[in-house]
């Protein structure tokens, strides 16, 4: 069991060639961060977890496909992302709801700032207003600008590995991370700047 959990996910992928019960481990790595990805994009539980279904299903469905994939974690968040992207176009509108990494609600967190139970109450409102205004502004982004972002500082992935995604040139990807987070920065700015004058009148 062991040996198993080391396969790398090629390894696993071309095993699944034979014995498609090797996906099962795939399923096991990727699902969460795939959910966490797809549910910033569509904004809806239900939706969210549709679309991670069907992006195994279509792995499932392209075993043919499996050795000439080169990176598996890109192909499976290209077809992620492209489901999503069709749905937000088959939607007239959609609300962004940000999530944790937990599948438990009791357990669910904002991703962008840990709840701290211990806060006081003015502190726990000032940390909700902060974290709708980064909510909001990325929700504002153009949609390839947030997608460029989010695959970048959320997810972590390289600009060659963002390419591969959403198949553009890495210079383009590049531009759009930097351009969105040039746009979040100025959104953000006055409420920095509203927070600092707080502080100094009170001081």
């Amino acid at each position: 069991m062991e040996a198993i959990k080391q396969l790398t996910d090629k390894e696993i992928l071309m095993r699944a060639v034979e014995d498609q019960g090797y996906l099962a481990l795939l399923v096991k790595r990727y699902r969460t961060p795939l959910y966490n990805f797809v549910y910033r994009f569509v904004g809806d539980r239900e939706t969210a977890e549709d679309i991670v279904q069907e992006t195994f299903l279509r792995c499932l469905r392209h075993s043919h496909q499996y050795p000439a994939i080169e990176q598996v974690s890109t192909w499976l968040y290209t077809i992620a992302g492209n489901l999503a992207k069709t749905e937000l176009r088959r939607r007239k509108r959609w609300h962004w709801i940000p999530i944790g990494p937990s599948d438990d609600d009791e357990q669910r967190t904002s991703f962008y700032e840990p709840v701290d139970k211990d806060r006081l109450p003015g502190e726990q409102t000032d940390s909700n207003r902060v974290e709708d205004t980064v909510v909001n502004a990325i929700h504002n982004l153009p949609e390839e600008f947030r997608e460029a972002v989010l695959l970048r500082d959320l997810n972590g992935f390289s600009y060659e590995e963002i390419s591969k995604i959403i198949n553009c040139p890495v210079g383009t990807v590049k531009s759009r991370v930097n351009r969105g987070r040039l746009r979040l920065q100025k959104t953000l700015r006055s409420l920095a700047e509203e927070v600092i004058g707080s502080l100094a009148a009170t001081a």
